[in-house]
């Protein structure tokens, strides 16, 4: 695998995603969870408990700014390789966010030889699976060197 190539089986890349979100700290302590990953398109979760939470008993917006930059760094990402960062994002918080888990939906708009722009839907998912979407975003994925390179 080169420094931009991906796998291309879905299978392993998932599985390689799966391995670069276990190596983020801050992912593994939020209990993110990545639920697919397919060139160009990410699906992010993170479980929604008391600990996450503002005072008024819905998801604190940091916690869905988090997921909101991480899906759509995974998904630039995935068309552009594994050595990228988010360079700008914006959000709009749509409705507060309730249930059992945030879930995450990121898709590249365009992507090019250095920069990718992505959307992302972020929803909140009740025990029924009732979703409901509440925060949108857009941001923009570089590709950067990696120390050492």
């Amino acid at each position: 695998m080169t420094e931009r190539s991906l796998p291309e089986d879905p299978e392993a890349l998932l599985r390689l995603g799966r391995e670069l979100l276990a190596a983020q700290p801050f992912s593994t302590l939020l209990g993110a969870r990545l639920d697919g990953f397919r060139p160009g398109r990410v699906e992010l979760s993170v479980p929604l408990g008391p600990r996450l939470l503002q005072q008024y008993g819905h998801a604190h917006g940091g916690v869905i700014s988090y997921l909101a930059d991480n899906a759509m760094t995974f998904a630039g990402g995935s068309v552009l390789g594994p050595a990228v960062t988010t360079v700008g994002f914006s959000i709009n918080y749509l409705r507060p966010a309730r249930g059992e888990r945030l879930a995450a939906e990121a898709r590249v708009v365009n992507g090019g030889r250095r920069l990718a722009v992505v959307r992302c839907d972020v929803s909140a998912r009740d025990d029924t699976g009732t979703s409901i979407l509440c925060a949108v975003a857009q941001g923009t994925i570089a590709t950067v060197d990696r120390p050492g390179t």
